[in-house]
């Protein structure tokens, strides 16, 4: 997975979202099938989705923590929130495959968001707003993550995220949550590698660094 993906699905995965990265999207060819593109990062959180420690006890004295979402991901709290995002190294933009209407139409097809008969239309508003509330009450939105970043969007996307934004909110959480996340173990390799940092530095920090070797 490259790097910069693997970053933002961390991101996106402490932020209450499950997430799927680099989706393949595959249509019927005349002679088989071939490759449209991969989607860099596809998410969904349900409303109100936040990560909860709970106490050992049901009756703890110490209460359930609840980590709220960044809030410059403006997730909604009324609805289901479905990302579909494109992650660059360079600048925040849209692959034009990320504008393929029939790309788009297999992703929300594919994921139960409408069926494919009412595609048409979804992706021609999607298209235009960079979001749509969907008749099923599902708010779908065009994502960028990118190192650089405009003062305004690029058209038709309705949310931009810089990875630096990415790395400190990360890095933040680390630090504001360890006495909580320092007992876990991280399988996702972006937070994983983090949290060896974070603890690489508190080692440090508290003088249990290996010494040089002496003469």
């Amino acid at each position: 997975m490259d790097n910069a993906v693997a970053l933002v699905q961390a991101y996106l995965r402490v932020n209450g979202y499950f997430t799927v990265a680099e989706y393949p999207v595959i249509e019927a060819a005349r002679f088989g099938y071939r490759s449209l593109t991969d989607l860099d990062i596809l998410a969904l959180r349900f409303p109100g989705a936040g990560r909860l420690v709970p106490g050992r006890h049901a009756l703890a004295s110490r209460p359930a923590a609840v980590f709220a979402p960044d809030p410059i991901l403006a997730a909604p709290d009324d609805a289901v929130d479905m990302l579909v995002g494109e992650v660059k190294e360079g600048r925040a933009e849209l692959n034009p495959a990320s504008h393929d209407p029939a790309v788009l139409s297999t992703v929300l097809a594919r994921f139960g968001c409408c069926s494919l008969e009412e595609t048409g239309p979804v992706v021609d508003a999607l298209l235009r707003r960079g979001e749509l509330r969907l008749p099923s009450g599902h708010l779908v939105r065009l994502a960028v993550f990118g190192s650089s970043v405009g003062t305004r969007p690029p058209h038709g996307v309705a949310l931009v995220v810089s990875l630096g934004h990415v790395v400190d909110f990360l890095e933040d959480y680390l630090r504001d949550h360890w006495d909580v996340l320092a007992a876990a173990q991280f399988k996702d390799p972006a937070l994983g590698f983090l949290v060896t940092l974070e603890k690489a530095r508190r080692q440090r920090e508290r003088g249990n660094g290996i010494s040089g070797a002496q003469d």
